[in-house]
């Protein structure tokens, strides 16, 4: 017994015999460390990015819309036969257009004030249930919205020469007026549910509604994450925190015009708003370190999103762009500032009464002054995503030509048929597939995937790890000399990518 003791009191190990062991580990310490540093470069490049596209509908929209009128009452005086009444692109600024002018004088015939004393009037718990299920609502109709909006716009602009199988463009004008009216209903009973948080005298309402943030680590950091759906989480995040600012700056202008613009209830509510924000934060930060943790993602790739999110608003200012940029912002992150432009033209209108010469002068001058922020957040975020093409190196992909129908729909066909990528430690399917190849080709040695379709940024989760699977032969082919360093790039069809999915 004396020796037993003695030989634990003096028993030693060498850590250096499981270095890569223990090196892991630290690495994965100082992986967490980085995260809340590289996730918020990402949400403030993703904020400046959902601003730009929402200050585009209160400045550059009305005046784009205003050209477009001009020229289509000019050209047919002018006796200009040949040449189209209005672009592509002016079409749909003119639909943008008519569906504000619409959809807010719908928007006159609802009243917020019965609303927050008909939301005031529920219990707790169910206006905690409400909440939950206009988060889960928004998330849908952000989903759903994007579609009904690129039908109307390519059901106006559809070429006359091609074989029309639609509806018809006026049934398409109708289903996306009353989207944007229901979603900016929705939009609103939100921040009408969180003005009453706010004003309810002991803050349980608030303190259960920041609770269900904390939910949403449960159900997300024990799932299995591959980058990509890492990449449509963060766009998602990212469309949420910026959603909740407008709906503070609508909860805090409701109740300042209510003590009729006294600023020292600004102050009351500020700490309320520090909370409200700084939970948000916090949240995000813990959820993107832990899935990070779990799935051994590196915290380089929110480098690479970064990337992949400043090519979208590179490539949308080229002379041969085939979408819009907010329109583009829509369909990466989820964010159509339609419907949160409207509500809060709606609140501001009614909060703000316009009186005498002098108010209209303070107006011209405030937009003025968010033209000339809309101007300078773009010209700063055009230069940032130059320098985040140029260091992930994709300025060649800037020159591809844009996809066409022929085409997408000749790869969508042989991708279904010829060959399959599969992960040969995760047994996962990866979303781009090779397109047909001749006998030559075959023959010779394999080259990398191609797709037609638009680009992000991200990278296979493991060097080798992936297997080739030939359709014709079943035979599997490993460690193929073709593969891609870690920084290079897989196509994925932006169209497909949308940060809507519901954990």
């Amino acid at each position: 017994m004396k020796m037993f003791i003695t030989a634990e009191l003096t028993r030693g190990y060498f850590l250096e015999h499981n270095e890569a062991k223990y090196t892991e580990r630290r690495e994965r310490v100082y992986t967490c460390l980085r995260i809340p540093k590289e996730l918020e470069k990402l949400m403030t490049f993703g904020f400046f990015l959902c601003l730009d596209a929402f200050l585009y509908v209160f400045t550059l929209l009305p005046l784009r819309v205003l050209l477009a009128l001009l020229r289509l009452l000019t050209v047919p005086c002018c006796g200009l036969s040949g040449s189209r009444l209005l672009q592509p692109a002016q079409v749909c600024d003119v639909l943008k257009g008519f569906i504000m002018v619409l959809c807010y004088s719908m928007m006159s015939y609802v009243d917020y004030s019965m609303m927050y004393h008909l939301i005031r009037g529920q219990s707790v718990i169910k206006l905690y249930i409400i909440y939950n299920m206009l988060e889960v609502a928004d998330r849908l109709f952000s989903s759903f919205g994007q579609d009904i909006l690129d039908a109307l716009y390519w059901t106006a602009t559809e070429p006359k020469e091609k074989k029309r199988a639609h509806i018809g463009v006026i049934p398409h004008f109708l289903m996306a007026v009353l989207y944007v009216f229901l979603h900016a209903i929705l939009i609103m009973v939100q921040a009408t549910t969180l003005n009453v948080a706010f004003n309810s005298h002991n803050k349980s309402l608030l303190t259960i509604m920041m609770s269900n943030n904390f939910v949403e680590i449960k159900g997300s950091v024990f799932k299995k994450f591959e980058k990509n759906n890492l990449f449509q989480m963060s766009n998602s995040d990212i469309k949420e925190r910026f959603t909740n600012y407008i709906l503070l700056l609508i909860v805090c202008l409701r109740n300042m015009e209510q003590f009729s613009w006294n600023p020292d209830h600004l102050w009351v509510l500020f700490p309320d708003v520090v909370m409200v924000i700084a939970s948000e934060v916090a949240v995000d930060v813990v959820k993107h370190a832990f899935i990070t943790k779990f799935n051994d993602i590196s915290a380089d790739v929110y480098g690479e999103y970064r990337a992949s999110l400043a090519f979208d608003l590179v490539s949308s200012r080229q002379k041969n762009a085939y979408t819009d940029y907010s329109d583009s912002v829509s369909r990466r992150m989820g964010f159509i500032p339609l419907p949160l432009a409207l509500l809060l033209i709606r609140v501001v209108t009614s909060s703000v009464k316009i009186q005498g010469s002098l108010s209209f002068m303070c107006v011209l001058l405030f937009y003025l002054g968010m033209i000339t922020l809309k101007v300078l957040n773009s010209i700063v975020l055009l230069g940032t995503s130059c320098g985040f093409v140029k260091e992930a190196n994709m300025e060649e992909k800037l020159f591809d030509p844009p996809p066409s129908v022929a085409s997408s729909r000749a790869n969508s066909r042989a991708h279904r048929t010829k060959h399959v990528h599969v992960s040969a430690h995760q047994g996962i399917s990866l979303a781009s597939v090779n397109p047909p190849l001749s006998k030559s080709a075959e023959s010779s040695t394999p080259t990398l995937p191609k797709s037609d379709s638009d680009t992000f940024l991200t990278t296979p989760d493991e060097d080798n790890d992936d297997k080739i699977i030939n359709a014709d032969t079943g035979l599997e082919e490993e460690g193929l000399k073709h593969r891609t360093p870690k920084k290079d790039l897989l196509e994925i069809d932006r169209f497909t990518i949308c940060g809507n999915r519901i954990d």
